[in-house]
């Protein structure tokens, strides 16, 4: 074998390398980003705190959207200056039945158009949302935009200045046992919290400042939103 052939073979083993080890260290910083919150009773109450925190901001503001960029700014999901944008979610669509009709006060023959999308601030996911909306209360520009882009719902109607009306909010997981306020905290292991895919879940109507209905949405929010290191002890 001939020197250079010789060298071109270390040069790709070296190139390997630093490919399988550059992706072990990703990996495993994903996996300490996951596991700095821990089974004890101090981090299980500040996840519920946190989450607590996160339900209130989303409660009290208009947009989820925007409410979700400030989150993933200030929790630092994505590189500076990451916004939320939509994945549209494709071949599961959900026509508007009679109880989205009622909460749009649309007739049977009018159009309601469906949009179902994942919220997603960098690499992460942070909601997956079922959005039926009223066409004909939007603009034409407004409407293109949902229709061939991956623009945010509320970041596309923001110009109308819309209000929310929450209908419900729901705790899907609690890192609390039931009866712990009069039980109290138990010990547990030092091991990683363990998070299921959904924490949170919404559901709101938006409607112009005349109080006009346009839009009906059932927003679930995922682990994601925790995925940041535990505040410091």
């Amino acid at each position: 074998m001939s020197f250079c052939s010789s060298k071109r073979i270390r040069i790709a083993a070296l190139a390997a390398t630093t490919i399988v080890l550059g992706t072990q260290i990703a990996i495993a910083q994903e996996l300490s980003i996951g596991s700095q919150w821990l089974n004890s009773p101090t981090s299980r109450v500040e996840a519920l705190a946190v989450l607590q925190t996160l339900n209130a901001n989303l409660l009290s503001n208009a947009s989820a959207t925007l409410t979700l960029d400030r989150w993933c700014a200030a929790h630092k999901l994505a590189p500076e200056g990451s916004k939320i944008v939509a994945q549209r979610v494709g071949g599961q669509d959900k026509p508007a039945d009679e109880h989205i009709r009622e909460l749009l006060t649309v007739g049977p023959g009018e159009l309601i158009a469906y949009r179902r999308v994942r919220l997603v601030c960098g690499d992460r996911v942070l909601s997956e949302a079922d959005n039926w909306y009223v066409p004909a209360k939007l603009t034409a520009e407004m409407n293109q935009a949902l229709k061939t882009s991956d623009i945010a719902f509320g970041r596309a109607v923001q110009a109308l200045n819309f209000t929310r009306t929450n209908l419900s909010a729901t705790l899907l997981w609690s890192p609390l046992s039931e009866g712990w306020d009069m039980d109290g905290l138990t010990a547990h292991e030092t091991s990683s919290l363990s998070l299921p895919p959904f924490l949170l879940e919404h559901r709101a109507v938006l409607k112009l400042r005349d109080g006009t209905p346009f839009s009906a949405l059932v927003e679930s929010y995922t682990d994601k939103v925790l995925d940041f290191p535990v505040p410091s002890q």
